[in-house]
C-alpha cells in the first residue's frame, strides 16, 4: 500500500502555468523533480511522526519499516532517454505486528501492551515461565506474548496487536499529515524552483 505525491495542473493556478511554460522541457522536469522531492521529504517526517503516535512503534521502528520512491529523470542521461518519474511514493509492507513490540509487560493477571498507543491488558497471557512471583523469561519465547488455548500447557497461541503498518498508512492522522503538506507546499514549492532556474520569472 502505498501514498503517492504526483504533479499535475492544479486548477486556477495561471500564473504559475504560464511560468511553466516559458521553461523548456528540460527546466521544466527539473523544477518539478526538486518541488515533489522537497514536498515529499516534508511529508514523509510528518508521516512518520504521525504513525507513530498512530500506532504506538517508536519513531525509528516506523522511520525504517516506510520505504521511499523519489522522482527522478531531471539527469542527462535520463531525460535524453525519456525515463522518468515525477511520483513521490511513500510504501511499507507487513503484517499484524507481534504484541512484543509495544511495550508489553507481565502481571499476574496477564500481559499489557500499548498498541494503537493505548495501554491493555490482555487476560491469561503471559511471556514468561514459572510460578509467581518466581517468574523467569521463557527464551524459547523470544518475548513474545501468548495465551493458552487448550486445558494443559499447549498449544499456545500468538498474541498479535492488530497494528498493520500498510493499511494505517492510508487513514487518520499519517494520511492526513501526507495529504494536507501536499496541499500547502507543492505550489510554493515549483514557484521557488521555477525561480531558482528562471530569476525574474514572476516579476
Amino acid at each position: 500500500m502505498t501514498l503517492t505525491l504526483q504533479w499535475q495542473d492544479i486548477s486556477g493556478m495561471v500564473r504559475l502555468s504560464n511560468a511553466m511554460g516559458r521553461l523548456d522541457s528540460h527546466q521544466k522536469h527539473l523544477a518539478l523533480q526538486r518541488a515533489v522531492n522537497h514536498t515529499g521529504n516534508k511529508a514523509r517526517t510528518k508521516v512518520i511522526r504521525a504513525l507513530a503516535d498512530q500506532t504506538g512503534l517508536k519513531y525509528g521502528v516506523i522511520k525504517r519499516a516506510v520505504r521511499t520512491g523519489k522522482a527522478w529523470g531531471a539527469s542527462a542521461t535520463s531525460f535524453t532517454e525519456g525515463r522518468g518519474s515525477l511520483s513521490y511514493t511513500l510504501s511499507s509492507k507487513g503484517g499484524n505486528i507481534s504484541l512484543k513490540h509495544f511495550g508489553a509487560r507481565e502481571t499476574r493477571a496477564g500481559v499489557t501492551a500499548a498498541p494503537f498507543g493505548k495501554r491493555e491488558l490482555r487476560e491469561g497471557t503471559f511471556i514468561k515461565g514459572g510460578r509467581f512471583p518466581k517468574r523467569v523469561t521463557a527464551k524459547r519465547l523470544n518475548g513474545h506474548v501468548y495465551k493458552r488455548t487448550g486445558q494443559g500447557r499447549g498449544p499456545l497461541e500468538l498474541q498479535n496487536s492488530g497494528v498493520v503498518i500498510p493499511a494505517e498508512m492510508l487513514k487518520g492522522a499519517s494520511r492526513e499529515a501526507f495529504m494536507k503538506t501536499v496541499e500547502a507546499e507543492l505550489p510554493k514549492r515549483v514557484m521557488h524552483e521555477i525561480e531558482r532556474l528562471a530569476p525574474g520569472i514572476f516579476s
